[in-house]
């Protein structure tokens, strides 16, 4: 049975370890990384980015201070500008969000809403396990190179794109020695939440990749 996934590194993981299971990898902003402990650029990454502070499991503590439908507010806001999210010494990453910023303006409060519901009933293990601090884990995989066809839709202003050395990683070509078969398709006023700001475009791109190569 073809599968598809769209969920970053760990759809391309899964392609990896199970090839004969997969048809097509298609991910938002984020291109094919390598994992493992080793893997992770620590030394290029300030001590309070976001995803060290999740990695080093401090997120039940401050997302614990707010209810859920506060934490899902924030880290719309956060990850809807363009700017790294990295906290100070004496702060928590959801301190970065001035309690008066307005939600970004394709995100409604009817799915602020009903997003909430649904992190009520499941809580943000799996969300924070899932890339965060599964991206230190050593899958034990060899052969490196995807052999499905894959795209990846980028927003120009996504804070990935800010990482040290993903700019460079996307448009020199070097992605495509461990994905070959990769198309890559940039939208300009795009974050991180690109599927959301532009849904009728970036389901477009889905079909017709889909179309070509399903």
């Amino acid at each position: 049975m073809s599968r598809l996934f769209s969920w970053g590194r760990t759809a391309y993981h899964f392609a990896l370890l199970y090839p004969d299971r997969v048809s097509a990898v298609i991910t938002l902003g984020v291109p094919f990384l390598l994992t493992g402990p080793e893997a992770f650029p620590r030394q290029f990454i300030p001590g309070g980015f976001y995803m060290l502070r999740w990695q080093a499991r401090r997120a039940e503590k401050d997302f614990g201070r707010f209810d859920v439908k506060t934490v899902v507010k924030n880290i719309y806001i956060l990850f809807s500008e363009s700017e790294l999210p990295i906290a100070g010494e004496d702060q928590e990453i959801m301190d970065l969000v001035d309690p008066l910023t307005p939600l970004p303006p394709w995100f409604s409060e009817e799915d602020l809403a009903n997003y909430a519901t649904l992190y009520e009933k499941s809580g943000f293990r799996t969300p924070l396990q899932v890339p965060y601090r599964a991206w230190l884990q050593d899958y034990g995989v060899s052969d490196l190179e995807v052999k499905v066809p894959a795209l990846l839709i980028m927003g120009e202003k996504d804070y990935v794109y800010k990482f040290h050395g993903i700019a460079e990683y996307i448009t020199s070509g070097k992605v495509k020695e461990y994905v070959p078969d990769l198309e890559i398709t940039f939208m300009p006023e795009g974050t991180h939440f690109v599927q959301e700001q532009f849904p009728d475009q970036v389901n477009d791109l889905i079909i017709s990749f889909l179309k070509k190569h399903i």
